[in-house]
């Protein structure tokens, strides 16, 4: 691994919150430079390809901007860790880039805004999911900063327990939403998404448990990972969603129940 040599301000003990008589720090490797720079380089080829199309794309032009603003906020993300900005050190000696965090709290509630235009589930329904994944993400930052052991898992429990009604609402209340409204392709299309969203996300913890959690992956291992999962679940969920021309031209709006009087 590549070492950096710490100063005396960067070493960390329980009580000030800063890396405990680290000598060096594990940093990122050549190869997680590598996944890092493709990935950036994809993120901004797709924002710049949804950005183009989006004032001409009729009844999906919601659906591009979404996703522009998705594949855009990561690449600022990823161009922030390519270029040494948007990390620290933490317990264990090991680099961490926040940035990632800051990119997840911004692009998963607007994969999930997107899950929610796409099922035609009520904003209500769709901001309180988008509010637990929130608290999950930072739970994530927290338990990965976290010094104190038993903190740190308290964290990562929370996550797991914000983690789950995010999950329940994707596989099950959108979806029974999406049935409502008896358009084969638009439930096809929400199935697809949906599953590939939750499939991908649950790599996630399991990346943090040996990651930021015991710190059995290195720093480069973690980071390719992390930009694999990244690229799917925004860029192939992304284009997904646009390809679906004829599912996603018919009306989008929470359905509404009939009534008929005599």
């Amino acid at each position: 691994y590549r070492l950096w040599e710490c100063h005396r301000q960067g070493k960390m003990s329980a009580e000030d919150g800063i890396p405990t008589a680290c000598t060096t720090i594990e940093e990122v490797g050549s190869t997680g430079v590598g996944a890092l720079t493709v990935a950036f380089l994809i993120l901004v080829v797709s924002t710049v390809v949804f950005l183009s199309k989006a004032n001409s794309s009729g009844v999906q032009r919601k659906y591009y901007y979404l996703s522009t603003y998705i594949c855009g906020f990561a690449a600022m993300a990823y161009f922030a860790m390519l270029s040494g900005q948007g990390w620290t050190a933490i317990a264990g000696c090991r680099q961490f880039f926040y940035a990632r965090y800051i990119d997840w709290a911004i692009t998963t509630p607007l994969l999930i805004l997107d899950l929610g235009l796409v099922a035609g589930q009520d904003f209500v329904t769709i901001a309180a999911v988008c509010g637990a994944d929130i608290l999950m993400i930072v739970a994530g930052y927290m338990g990965a900063v976290s010094v104190v052991t038993t903190v740190k898992w308290f964290w990562f429990l929370f996550g797991m327990a914000m983690f789950l009604p995010v999950v329940y609402s994707l596989a099950r209340t959108f979806r029974e939403t999406v049935i409502t409204r008896k358009d084969p392709e638009m439930i096809e299309l929400y199935g697809k998404i949906a599953w590939l969203t939750i499939i991908m996300w649950c790599f996630y913890p399991m990346v943090w448990l040996f990651s930021e959690g015991f710190a059995s992956f290195s720093v480069s291992f973690e980071v390719v990972a992390y930009t694999i999962m990244d690229i799917i679940s925004k860029c192939v969920f992304t284009f997904m969603i646009v390809s679906a021309h004829d599912a996603l031209g018919s009306p989008t709006t929470a359905p509404t129940q009939s009534r008929e009087y005599v």
